[in-house]
């Protein structure tokens, strides 16, 4: 049966793409069913299509997702075949270089994945020693207790607190740029599966205001929760809140079934401080992402 190609037209398709995900999932498979949910709305969008500079498409077998593409600007393609429909990886390439007219095209594939070979069939050259990012995963019968910070309250974000929940994330990144994690795209992020208010943790000031912040994604099929992202304002750093918000979350998640935690921060030395905080947790790195890129000058 030969697979059939469909452009990105609303959540459902998201939903198969995040279904694809949790049904191959392993700790060197590239995306979680939440990093697509967070992915997706942590910026303000339409359900319905795509921003005018990405596309989606999606690739299915009968009924099931097995690949899918996600070009997110006409420079840059993330992509995620099953592992036994690799071939899968050369219609994806093809349609995205029919869709981007960049001269320098880049795409991003774990190492010893099985589009490796297709990315470098057309063009592409790996960059091992650049930026990438490395998964790790904390067995969470190994999981610390949660420590105690000294004026600060740990708690699951509440019922009508969309805005503050968005103001800690932004003020959190102000330092990379102007974040777009806007009050109303954090209210599309609170209606993504597999979102949960009870894994959506904050830690509050003497006056309760919101100061740092982690959601977890729990995958209940494979009873991985992901961690993605966190985040602490700089004027409460190095104070613990971080890794004690990031504990919190994991012991809830632990509750609801959990056996696994993954998070994927940055392996490189240009940003090692998140990859500290989450190994100083007990995270450790199972494997890593590199980047593939080609002229087409």
């Amino acid at each position: 049966m030969p697979t059939t190609r469909s452009d990105f037209s609303g959540p459902r398709d998201l939903g198969e793409m995040q279904a694809m995900c949790s049904r191959v999932w392993s700790p060197r498979a590239r995306f979680h069913p939440g990093q697509l949910a967070w992915n997706r709305y942590s910026q303000p969008v339409e359900p319905d299509r795509v921003g005018a500079d990405e596309a989606i498409s999606l690739w299915r077998l009968g009924d099931e997702v097995v690949g899918f593409g996600w070009a997110e600007g006409p420079d840059w393609l993330e992509l995620q075949v099953t592992p036994d429909h690799a071939e899968v990886a050369r219609d994806v390439v093809d349609w995205f270089e029919d869709w981007s007219d960049a001269p320098r095209q880049s795409a991003v594939a774990m190492e010893g994945d099985s589009v490796e070979p297709v990315l470098h069939e057309a063009g592409f050259r790996p960059d091992r020693d650049g930026w990438h990012f490395t998964h790790h995963l904390l067995d969470l019968r190994e999981l610390p207790p949660v420590p105690q910070v000294a004026g600060y309250r740990l708690r699951p974000v509440e019922q009508g607190e969309v805005a503050p929940r968005a103001a800690v994330h932004r003020a959190a990144w102000a330092e990379f740029g102007r974040s777009r994690v806007s009050a109303e795209a954090y209210a599309q992020v609170m209606q993504a599966w597999p979102y949960r208010s009870d894994l959506d943790w904050v830690a509050c000031d003497r006056e309760g205001r919101m100061v740092a912040s982690v959601i977890l994604w729990l995958d209940d099929v494979n009873g991985v929760a992901l961690v993605e992202p966190v985040g602490c304002e700089p004027g409460h750093r190095r104070r613990g809140l971080a890794g004690a918000v990031t504990l919190a979350a994991l012991h809830r998640s632990r509750e609801l079934g959990a056996h696994t935690a993954q998070v994927s921060p940055r392996g490189d030395e240009d940003y090692p401080g998140p990859r500290r905080l989450y190994q100083a947790l007990g995270f450790r790195p199972v494997a890593r992402t590199v980047t593939w890129t080609r002229s087409l000058d």
